[in-house]
């Protein structure tokens, strides 16, 4: 019933957990119902704080918040206004959950403000002289489907430390001023690039990234530049990643290993805000936001000059630190639910859970591959298990023994283990085994001799 009603309702517990949001309530919040319940209110409204949401406010003082006016942004970057009643949910006399009723008046609040901009254009009719804007079409665009980027409700993390990033990433989402984003190998950099660019203004518009390691100077100029015909041998007129992101965002990974002479163009880019092919003479003028990563701490780049100082300070206007998952070991729980649930699905298959001796694990262990190397254990595992529990003995040796060996040490053991596990399901049939792992009979024969795998 409460589902047909034309007010949002929500309601959390006394751990700030969406317990139930009807029909309205998701569709007012452009959220989806299965992936909001269960998460904490300030994960899924991360412009929201302990002190602005009624919600919280309510939860811990138990005092009813009557006809309270109020404007957010969803995790899509979308502004909202409601007015809401939030009252305490009580249970002898003690506080069990905080319930929400809300009116979505953001339609009614833009119509005012068009009707405002409307009365300034009539009083400088001269605006209608301006040449109107070159639209947008998804052929202009490398990503032109939204759907396929990230948002802030794809990065997982209920810890303070998330919380506040996610908080501080949703304001930088507001402007259009350069990011310098710091983050340690598989910590999810790219994810909040993609939260940021899809709920900026941007977001429509283009969405390009572009790793800059292992890309000779010469190669890598003329993708981000564009090339004109003849200006070196087999060139053709192809215009750069800079025009292709015109208007929209353009990612630029792992920057300190680009070339600093190319690095001394992309300064002038983003000064000047004009681009100009290799072998060209004419310059034309792009609208781009640059976000830029790291994976080594910004001034030790600097210090070790693979960073140009002047490049840094310009693009060190927001900066992002991401934490490494060692540093969040609270988060750990969630995350493995998450791709336990992923896994299930994309595997078909059917684990409940983690037994209580293989999470301590999970949670002492250091995780020098942060949430990828995490994600990987549990795809390997769960490639491979039949009953519905994780146990401690499904777990790598490497995490059950916990010896700190080198990132290249723990995904050799992963690919050995997963290799002699499948062999053995496979009854040691190696074309059984190869076609099951999805790779050429020829590639698993050196990995076994690699690794002295014997029959």
């Amino acid at each position: 019933m409460l589902n047909y009603l034309d007010e949002g309702i929500t309601v959390i517990d006394t751990n700030g957990k969406i317990v139930f949001c009807n029909q309205k309530a998701a569709k007012v919040d452009n959220i989806d119902r299965n992936t909001a319940i269960g998460r904490h209110i300030l994960e899924v409204y991360p412009s929201l704080s302990e002190k602005t949401s009624t919600l919280l406010k309510v939860l811990n003082s138990g005092e009813a918040i009557i006809g309270n006016f109020q404007s957010f942004k969803n995790y899509k970057g979308e502004s909202i206004t409601t007015i809401n009643s939030t009252i305490p949910i009580k249970k002898n006399k003690k506080i069990t959950a905080a319930l929400e009723i809300s009116r979505d008046i953001t339609e009614m609040r833009k119509l005012s403000e068009e009707l405002v901009e409307l009365r300034n254009e009539l009083l400088d009719i001269e605006r209608e002289k301006i040449e109107p804007q070159k639209k947008y079409t998804p052929s202009n665009t490398l990503n032109s489907n939204k759907s396929k980027l990230y948002t802030f409700m794809d990065i997982i993390g209920q810890s303070d430390v998330m919380l506040r990033l996610k908080a501080y990433a949703l304001k930088a989402a507001a402007s259009s001023s350069p990011v310098l984003i710091y983050g340690e190998t598989g910590t999810g950099k790219e994810l909040f690039v993609q939260a940021i660019h899809n709920s900026s203004s941007r977001k429509n518009k283009p969405f390009i990234a572009q790793n800059c390691a292992a890309l000779p100077s010469t190669l890598l100029e003329g993708i981000l530049f564009g090339t004109v015909k003849g200006s070196f041998t087999g060139s053709e007129d192809r215009p750069g990643l800079f025009e292709l992101a015109d208007g929209g965002t353009l990612y630029l990974d792992e920057l300190n290993s680009m070339p600093m002479d190319l690095q001394a163009k992309l300064l002038r880019v983003l000064e000047d805000g004009k681009v100009r092919r290799v072998g060209d003479t004419k310059e034309k003028n792009v609208d781009v936001r640059i976000i830029a990563s790291v994976n080594s701490e910004p001034q030790k780049c600097v210090k070790n000059q693979v960073i140009r100082m002047d490049l840094y300070y310009r693009l060190n206007v927001i900066s992002l630190t991401i934490p490494e998952l060692k540093n969040r070991k609270s988060d750990i729980p969630i995350m493995v639910q998450h791709f336990i649930e992923k896994y299930n699905r994309k595997l078909n298959a059917k684990i409940k859970g983690i037994s209580r001796e293989a999470m301590e694990k999970l949670l002492e262990y250091d995780w020098p591959g942060n949430i990828r190397e995490l994600e990987h254990v549990l795809e390997g595992i769960i490639n491979l298990k039949e009953s519905e529990y994780i146990e401690l003995s499904d777990l790598p040796e490497y995490i059950r023994e916990d010896k700190n060996k080198s990132l290249n040490e723990i995904l050799d053991e992963t690919e050995k283990r997963i290799i002699c596990e499948t062999l053995k399901l496979m009854d040691y049939n190696i074309s059984k085994t190869a076609e099951y792992l999805k790779i050429p009979r020829q590639t698993l024969q050196y990995r076994m001799k690699r690794f002295n795998i014997k029959l």
